[in-house]
């Protein structure tokens, strides 16, 4: 599959709070993407440690979800589940054999600057409450963010791995 090379920079070493989570959030953002550069459609698509049904493909569309999750559902923007149910849960890792790749990868894309702009201006000390009733912070989210990142890239980079050998983060 043709992937426009994805740009990475590595987060800073000394920067204000907002701009340190920006960095690390960013660049989990594209180590994901990075990790699916070069390859084709059947093989983000492959589930390459069984049992597992983890794929590149499922991690990229679980991660839009989850950017639309948390970013949009505070902020207020649309967070309707782009692949997921009440009736399919696990449909962003599962439903992966016919999905359109490009237009997954692309949603990825899309979800992360949409998230980025709905809360460019919002202070991290800002609250809102959840669908649970709890009391959560942008600060909170974004920490979430960049372990849920963290988590899922460590499986891109095994999952990656078992497709062409490729390993790392640079």
């Amino acid at each position: 599959m043709d992937t426009p090379e994805t740009q990475r920079a590595a987060p800073s070493f000394d920067a204000p709070e907002r701009t340190m989570l920006d960095g690390w959030l960013d660049y989990h953002r594209t180590i994901l993407l990075w990790k699916c550069e070069g390859l084709t459609d059947e093989q983000l698509r492959r589930r390459s440690v069984p049992p597992s049904q983890l794929s590149l493909l499922g991690l990229v569309r679980h991660m839009a979800d989850v950017e639309r999750g948390w970013f949009a559902d505070f902020a207020q923007g649309d967070s309707t589940p782009l692949y997921y149910t009440d009736e399919q849960p696990d449909a962003d890792f599962d439903a992966v054999a016919k999905a359109d790749v490009a237009a997954d990868l692309a949603t990825l894309r899309r979800e992360i600057e949409t998230c980025r702009q709905l809360v460019a201006d919002r202070n991290l000390d800002e609250l809102e409450t959840d669908a649970r009733g709890r009391s959560i912070s942008l600060r909170w989210i974004y920490t979430h963010m960049i372990e849920e990142y963290a988590r899922h890239n460590g499986h891109a980079d095994l999952l990656r791995e078992c497709v062409d050998g490729a390993t790392g983060d640079r």
